[in-house]
């Protein structure tokens, strides 16, 4: 189960970081220059963070809770 509060409480510091970082990349659509790997990207929607919208990665609200 996914803490809500943090939803990376599980993983290593260096890993919820990177993974941080990569949300607000996502958020910022800098996909381009910060591809995300598709293990981020398979992790991060498994934990109701991001969604696909036509292929497209975007921020649940529980995503953008974590960025903010």
């Amino acid at each position: 189960m996914v803490d809500h509060q943090n939803p990376f409480a599980d993983l290593g510091l260096e890993r919820a970081i990177h993974l941080r970082w990569t949300l607000r990349d996502i958020n910022a659509k800098r996909l381009v220059l910060s591809p995300v790997s598709d293990d981020d990207l398979s992790l991060l929607t498994e934990r109701g963070l991001v969604e696909l919208n036509d292929g497209v990665p975007r921020l649940t609200e529980a995503g953008l809770e974590v960025i903010n």
